[in-house]
């Protein structure tokens, strides 16, 4: 369990700055590159929790950067190099100020609004009737506020343009991108018997000016997935989907009396509970690539990220 990569402190060749984000720790090489290291940390209600999970970083940089990779020609994005299974480094982009969350399906946090009476999300009309875990006629984006610490906030399109947050040319083309994106993700998915329930993409601007894609995308940090067997009879009788996602970490928390409210405890994460969620993981990566995942050597961590970032650095 010690193995896990909670937190790296390197100084590299010509940094600029570090920032440590809830599980991305991100640091600037000059004025226009970014080292982002995917640590094993793992956040729920905006809540970094205490343990690590072994593998979790490797998992989620290793999927996001080949959907990068299979997504570069509806949009462009920030990757440059992968020289570690932990590692991303790419140009650096100013971040638009709202996340565009895409949702397929109502569920989640969606549901949780729904079920509470609620009819409009970020603006968005939600038809009377549904119920959980239900596909949208068509897909709908519900934006939120990027938030470094605390709550990220819904807010809708109107909002967002009416605060100035986004210019509405722009706007126009991060929808575009948003769906275009989320359709290719349902593609992919569809192939490995899955369902892309609902994802978030970021966006920044390139030193020209080009609306770039940033970050990573169709993790199961930032994603949810359905696996398609069993999903319409589940449904059907209001049972939960079987789902590959970091919900079963939320719904382990709610069952244990923590939503991140103030007062509540985290409850105590046994290594039995750990190696559980690492091997979810694992299991999401294998499902959604359709190719065995090769666990790294994590008997020195730190000393392999930096080597492997310094000799690219070169």
């Amino acid at each position: 369990m010690n193995n896990s990569i909670k937190e790296t402190k390197f100084n590299l060749p010509n940094q600029t700055k570090f920032y440590k984000g809830k599980v991305r720790d991100v640091y600037t090489i000059g004025s226009d590159l970014l080292v982002m290291i995917v640590s094993d940390r793992i956040s729920a209600f905006d809540v970094v929790l205490p343990e690590g999970i072994p593998y979790k970083g490797q998992v989620l940089s290793q999927i996001a950067s080949k959907f990068l990779d299979a997504t570069s020609d509806i949009v462009p994005n920030w990757k440059q190099a992968t020289p570690d299974p932990n590692v991303t480094i790419g140009k650096m982009c100013d971040p638009f100020k709202v996340e565009m969350v895409i949702r397929g399906y109502l569920t989640g946090h969606a549901w949780r609004e729904y079920k509470a009476g609620k009819r409009i999300l970020c603006g968005v009309p939600l038809p009377e009737g549904m119920i959980e875990n239900q596909k949208f006629e068509k897909p709908i984006i519900t934006p939120t506020t990027k938030a470094d610490v605390g709550h990220d906030e819904d807010i809708s399109k109107e909002e967002i343009l009416s605060q100035g947050l986004v210019s509405e040319s722009d706007y126009v083309l991060l929808e575009k991108y948003t769906q275009e994106l989320f359709s290719r993700g349902t593609e992919m998915a569809k192939q490995r018997g899955l369902i892309l329930v609902d994802t978030k993409y970021e966006f920044g601007k390139d030193s020209q000016g080009n609306i770039t894609l940033i970050d990573e995308i169709h993790t199961p940090d930032s994603s949810r997935y359905f696996y398609i067997d069993g999903y319409e009879e589940k449904v059907r009788n209001g049972k939960a989907p079987k789902q590959l996602s970091k919900e079963f970490v939320r719904q382990w928390l709610i069952e244990n009396g923590f939503q991140g409210k103030t007062g509540q405890v985290i409850p105590q994460m046994t290594e039995e509970y750990v190696n559980s969620v690492s091997e979810r993981y694992i299991e999401l990566y294998e499902h959604i690539l359709g190719e065995k995942f090769v666990k790294s050597d994590i008997s020195n961590v730190s000393e392999r990220l930096e080597k492997n970032i310094l000799e690219y650095l070169k």
